[in-house]
């Protein structure tokens, strides 16, 4: 029985990523921060430190078929260990972004230009922002002297507890909506188009993408070709969960992110992401593992089952954000 490595399996893309893995075959050993529970002997948790170059390193003395790598490094950080994946596996497949292609007039291939390579905002370029760091990781795979590595950039991924809208995350989104509150969005993302992919989804491109001959020395985009506009994304949420929202200007959006550990990243994820039209071009993941576009879960119907899904007493956790929000509604003679 082969043996995959699951760095970080638990989240959006893992948590369904593991059993299908399972289902093929496989054994499957993941590494996440939380506790996960099993039930078939082909999957093995461990609750453990992925980023604890000691623990890999023992990890690493059995021989892995291949490693899905689902953490997030800085640039040095990955720097010190990609070599040890690629040496001690048969194929290393590296979570990138989607988020590294820069602004595209048309649909998003494998091939579009990246922001570390075209952008002049020489600010900007001086950072550690994700999709430069991304890229900069991928750069150092391609440098390197070995093949067995594979590129996922994958789009905006929803599942389970994990739904967006612009730039917000479930514990403002899903969270406001359960207890009537109103979310603010910036105007100017109404009107760009978004593409966001149910995990499953992604799950089995990713499965599909193990040990296969075209993946390898290559990168793939993994998303869904249907795209909406955000304004067309916030109402699928008002039908659904009955959320309320409002339109504001970038400043004041912005303003909700103050305090923040990094509050550049929040403008740079808005500015140079959520303000681009996102449109993918997905066949050479489709062709490449042999699926194909009507068999992917539309965003509404997707949408739709995983918020079915959500424990009717799941408590989310307080963010600034929302309490921002509050205050600036407050403010406005408006009720939250």
């Amino acid at each position: 029985m082969k043996k995959i490595l699951v760095l970080g399996g638990t989240g959006a893309m893992g948590s369904y990523l593991v059993p299908e893995l399972a289902k093929a075959g496989y054994q499957v050993d993941v590494v996440s921060l939380d506790k996960g529970t099993s039930e078939t002997k082909q999957i093995a948790y461990y609750q453990a430190d992925g980023y604890n170059l000691s623990f890999i390193k023992r990890l690493l003395h059995t021989t892995y078929d291949a490693v899905v790598d689902f953490l997030i490094y800085t640039t040095m950080e990955f720097a010190d260990r990609f070599e040890l994946f690629l040496k001690n596996t048969g194929h290393y497949l590296f979570l990138s972004s989607y988020r590294v292609y820069a602004r595209e007039s048309g649909f998003i291939t494998e091939t579009s230009p990246r922001l570390l390579d075209v952008s002049e905002d020489e600010e900007f370029l001086k950072t550690e922002d994700y999709s430069l760091y991304k890229a900069r990781e991928e750069n150092i795979l391609r440098s390197s002297k070995y093949q067995n590595w594979t590129i996922l950039r994958p789009a905006i991924t929803y599942s389970k507890r994990k739904f967006q809208l612009v730039t917000l995350e479930a514990p403002t989104v899903v969270a406001r909506a359960k207890a009537g509150k109103t979310v603010l969005l910036p105007q100017q993302a109404a009107d760009v188009y978004g593409t966001m992919s149910w995990g499953g989804d992604v799950a089995r491109m990713i499965a599909g993408l193990i040990q296969n001959p075209r993946a390898y020395g290559e990168a793939f985009t993994l998303a869904t070709s249907e795209h909406h506009k955000w304004k067309t994304v916030a109402e699928y949420y008002r039908e659904l969960i009955g959320l309320r929202y409002e339109w504001v200007d970038t400043d004041t959006y912005l303003s909700f992110f103050e305090g923040a550990a990094n509050k550049n990243a929040a403008r740079y994820q808005l500015i140079y992401d959520r303000y681009f039209d996102r449109r993918v071009e997905n066949s050479k993941i489709l062709e490449a593992v042999g699926m194909k576009q009507e068999e992917l879960t539309g965003l509404k119907e997707g949408l739709q089952r995983e918020l079915q899904r959500l424990p009717e007493n799941l408590i989310w956790p307080e963010t600034s954000i929302n309490g921002r929000m509050d205050a600036y509604l407050a403010a406005k003679n408006k009720h939250p």
